[in-house]
């Protein structure tokens, strides 16, 4: 199913033994585009500390109640490895992390999850839990409400500023952006995958492989509760991209 981050976000994330908060905001990497991290606001039960959900940990999403349930409990988030003293995330903090709750890493391989292209299940992960992890440089993890505003570019022109993240809740990969074309189109957004994009020029833009005459030219985005797959079809065969749900290793998701 495809998400709105900005939908997501604000829902409650309830544990094990209680109410842990709700979403504030997601961490994704910018090789893979996907979600590494929730950050959770947890109010008054764990005040002045950061809290990161892995999607390891999400077991459903309740769209009708705006909650996201969590395999965790109070106690192991409050004695799990602390955030502040790792400020921006390091490798080192996720391989404590990773390590204490006995998830697998993702950074060691080539898919989205290290060597699988989606979250595996309960048995896998323990399985690979148990490989020493092996350090690599320090994450370059993004924040959505950060990246939100930045500007992007076509091969010839700006085509506008990022709105929102369309995110796949199976894989969290971020699927789409969802961008305000603003004066060149008034009025308009358009969706764009972060698969079609070239290059990431810092925190302030990025650009994408195409004209702003195939963007305008592409299937009109109107923004509803759900994208459905035949609008998806119909965007993928217009930029004539390869469909990620057609890929043979079911949701390969790097930049190329």
């Amino acid at each position: 199913m495809l998400s709105y981050a900005k939908t997501l976000k604000g829902y409650s994330l309830s544990g094990l033994d209680g109410e842990i908060g709700s979403v504030k905001d997601f961490l994704f990497d910018d090789r893979h585009w996907t979600i590494r991290y929730l950050v959770a606001e947890t109010g008054n039960w764990l005040t002045g500390r950061k809290v990161l959900i892995s999607p390891y940990a999400v077991s459903f999403a309740s769209h009708d109640n705006k909650l996201l349930s969590v395999d965790l409990t109070k106690g192991q988030i409050e004695e799990g490895p602390s955030l502040e003293s790792h400020e921006p995330v390091s490798r080192q903090f996720e391989i404590s992390y990773h390590s204490y709750f006995g998830w697998p890493i993702y950074w060691d391989g080539p898919y989205a999850w290290g060597a699988f292209p989606y979250l595996l299940l309960q048995a896998g992960r323990k399985l690979l839990a148990s490989m020493d992890p092996v350090p690599e440089l320090d994450p370059n993890l993004r924040s959505t409400d950060d990246t939100t505003g930045i500007v992007i570019n076509a091969k010839d022109g700006p085509i506008g500023r990022i709105k929102d993240f369309i995110l796949d809740e199976k894989s969290w990969s971020i699927r789409y952006m969802v961008v305000e074309t603003g004066r060149w189109w008034p009025g308009r957004k358009v969706l764009l995958s972060p698969s079609w994009v070239e290059r990431l020029e810092g925190s302030t833009e990025l650009s994408v492989k195409a004209t702003l005459a195939t963007v305008r030219t592409a299937p009109e985005f109107v923004e509803a509760p759900l994208v459905s797959r035949e609008y998806e079809a119909l965007l993928h065969r217009h930029y004539r991209r390869p469909e990620y749900w057609l890929a043979p290793d079911g949701a390969k998701s790097h930049v190329d």
